[in-house]
């Protein structure tokens, strides 16, 4: 054999040697990997397609102060197939098939019989697991999903398969909608939603689920590894019933002129707390829709309504006194370069500050602020800090504004900023900020935070008490505070705000009209051009012991009106009218007459109508019904008759039940749910608590009898 032959040869066998030797390594690491490793890979391949995927807490709920619901989570389920479970053979699913794609045609007609036919015998065909039948069900119809034939028999018997997600839905649609506000994945959370998160979103569970085609993870078992825990409930101080009004009184007006937006904020003197809160925006359309909460977030020029804080600053530091008397020549008055000019042309004459207060005079209000202050105008800018007017209120809703008032350093301070701002220009606030201010006026100085929420309870029981947070014990003296209640009572008794007063209770308050400076122009006119304006007003009923304080701001007017008292005034009077007439607590008491005779005829307290109609029918006495009477009635008696009156039992108030027995007195106080204690003999003729009074279940009312 040649040389050259043999060395092919020993090539092949070479070659030969290799191959044998890669398969013989190939196979031995099959069987390493099938036999030896087998476990393992197993174990790996499991935790790659099935996993602990999180179960969503049910989030709580937002209540109105009432136990209206505002904001709560509504199930919505998803509902699948497994077409290809074992349970389900093909006999039974060929047979069943057709009446269940007739009951799904049925329940969701926007697919026909044959449409829903088609798509299960293809699930059915490719052996789809986790097939897709309809989403966002709700549960009446979930329920009734599960009488249909195949998926009656369940998951494992009938493939039919449902997982829970939770819709967040408010119940009163727009209303108080920014201050509801959401909590979304990915945006920044606004609102009671954003910022009670923690305590409504609860804690999330797990449950065991596979990845199957498609990516779509199905849960293996019904029952879950770990049970979510739901959220606890959030309970605002938000009244739905002045909410409603505020929105309405908003929209009207604001349909009315045309305007660009407007805002309105309710809130209770001594607590803080945020009764009511609007804010309305105009679309593309023209319509209005509640998008962004100018009442917290809003930071702009207030014009007049600033006049009360620029006045008590001087007050505060003795600079002036009601009665002093400033000359307000012919409306105008000149700072270097600059004209300020009063809205009434030829000026008031010569005028007390309590007048120029009430005629809302710039001309007056300004020159007097630069004459006392112009030496030292860091020490009015001081004295806005100390009565709070500048800080911002770190409420715990998102977004609010940053009051800006300048310091005499600040670089943008000139020879025209002093008398300026002291009628609210070069000055920003939000509507928060100056309600807030308005509101420790009203208090007598005592500066409350505002407050959106009063409690969180779970299940019922509660967890956590929002209790009032005073800002400033007092933002002034007593003497500043009764001079501020004087100029702010005489401005609608007979100042800027006359269309407001009423002769059932007081209002006292300060109207606003600021102009609105244009970008390029300041706030002058050119051609067609014009200076836009922000009409508001703000202050608190009854005049005479303030309940309520409250602020409307309305933005860019356009129909040729606006001034605060005519834009911005209308709608505080219909709130205020609303609150006052549903709010018997704030009413002035009623002098009582004793239920003493007139004559000879017998004294009867006042009680059930049928055992007084019996006692007077036995003993022939004329009686005299005032219309229908239900079961409880009033007693009255001239010379010759008895004359029975309805006296009405509201369910969910304080009964009056003064000129009663005391058993008729503890039969409706008891069935009202307060605990009853009385002292003395006799007729009832004082109680503790005062009827009208919303009744809090288990509270404890005195009762006074005498002879």
């Amino acid at each position: 054999m040649s040389n050259e032959k043999k060395d092919i040869l020993s090539r092949v066998y070479l070659v030969y040697v290799v191959v044998v030797v890669f398969a013989l390594v190939i196979i031995g690491q099959t069987v390493n990997v099938q036999i030896v490793q087998g476990a393992q890979w197993k174990e790996k391949a499991e935790n790659l397609t099935i996993f602990y995927n999180s179960i969503e807490a049910v989030r709580g709920n937002i209540y109105a102060e009432d136990g209206s619901l505002l904001a709560t989570s509504v199930p919505k389920y998803e509902v699948r197939f497994d077409a290809n479970t074992p349970s389900v053979s093909d006999d039974f699913f060929y047979e069943k098939i057709d009446s269940l794609a007739l009951k799904l045609s049925q329940l969701y007609p926007e697919k026909s019989k044959k449409q829903y036919l088609s798509e299960l015998i293809t699930a059915r065909k490719k052996g789809a697991r986790y097939h897709l039948i309809r989403r966002n069900v709700k549960f009446t119809d979930l329920k009734e999903m599960e009488t249909f034939p195949i998926f009656r028999k369940g998951k494992y018997k009938g493939g039919f398969i449902y997982t829970q997600q939770n819709k967040r839905v408010k119940p009163f649609n727009i209303l108080a909608a920014r201050t509801i506000g959401y909590d979304r994945e990915g945006i920044q959370p606004v609102g009671i939603e954003g910022a009670y998160s923690k305590e409504l979103k609860g804690i999330n569970g797990k449950r065991l689920e596979q990845k199957i085609a498609g990516g779509v993870w199905m849960p293996i078992s019904d029952e879950n590894e770990i049970e979510p825990v739901d959220g606890s409930d959030v309970y605002s101080t938000i009244d739905i019933n002045i909410q409603d009004v505020a929105e309405n009184a908003l929209l009207k007006q604001l349909q009315l002129h045309h305007a660009g937006y407007g805002c309105v904020a309710v809130m209770e003197v001594a607590t803080g707390e945020i009764k009511a809160i609007a804010n309305l925006q105009m679309n593309k359309d023209s319509s209005y829709y509640e998008s962004y909460n100018f009442v917290v977030g809003a930071a702009t020029e207030p014009g007049s309504t600033f006049k009360l804080a620029s006045l008590m600053a001087a007050f505060e530091d003795g600079y002036l006194t009601l009665d002093d008397v400033v000359n307000t020549e012919d409306g105008t008055t000149r700072f270097y370069d600059a004209v300020m000019r009063d809205s009434h042309k030829g000026g008031y004459g010569t005028i007390s500050i309590k007048e120029a207060f009430v005629k809302s005079s710039n001309v007056a209000i300004s020159k007097e602020i630069n004459r006392v202050y112009t030496k030292e105008p860091q020490k009015f800018i001081d004295r806005l800090n100390k009565m709070y007017v500048n800080k911002k209120l770190d409420i715990e809703l998102s977004g609010e504004g940053t009051p800006n008032i300048k310091n005499t350093t600040d670089k943008t301070w000139s020879g025209i900023t002093l008398p300026w701002m002291s009628i609210g220009y070069e000055v920003e606030l939000t509507p928060l900020n100056m309600l807030t201010f308005y509101n420790a006026v009203a208090n007598n100085g005592k500066m409350v935070k505002p407050k959106f929420v009063k409690e969180i309870r779970y299940r019922g029981k509660l967890v956590r008490t929002i209790e009032t947070e005073v800002l400033n014990p007092s933002i002034c003296s007593q003497k500043t505070i009764d001079m501020a209640k004087e100029m702010l009572e005489a401005v609608v008794e007979e100042g800027t705000a006359r269309n407001l007063k009423n002769n059932t209770y007081k209002i006292a308050g300060k109207t606003g009209t600021a102009q609105i400076a244009n970008k390029k122009l300041g706030y002058k006119y050119k051609g067609d051009i014009k200076v836009s304006h922000q009409a508001s007003f703000v202050g608190y009923f009854p005049a005479d012991n303030p309940k309520y304080s409250c602020i409307v701001v309305v933005n860019a007017p356009s129909k040729g009106v606006y001034y605060g008292n005519l834009v911005a005034g209308p709608i505080f009077k219909e709130v205020a009218d609303k609150v006052y007439a549903t709010s018997i607590d704030i009413h002035k008491a009623i002098n009582k007459t004793e239920n003493l005779a007139l004559s000879r005829i017998p004294y009867a307290k006042d009680g059930n109508y049928f055992d007084l109609k019996t006692i007077y029918t036995q003993f022939n006495i004329k009686t005299t019904e005032n219309k229908a009477i239900d079961e409880w009635a009033k007693i009255s008696t001239t010379p010759t008759e008895v004359i029975i009156s309805s006296r009405k039992i509201a369910p969910i108030y304080v009964a009056d039940v003064v000129g009663m027995s005391i058993k008729d007195a503890l039969y409706i106080l008891e069935n009202q749910g307060l605990r009853v204690v009385f002292a003395g003999k006799g007729t009832v003729k004082n109680q503790s608590i005062l009827p009208g009074s919303k009744i809090i279940k288990g509270e404890k009312i005195r009762l006074t009898l005498e002879l």
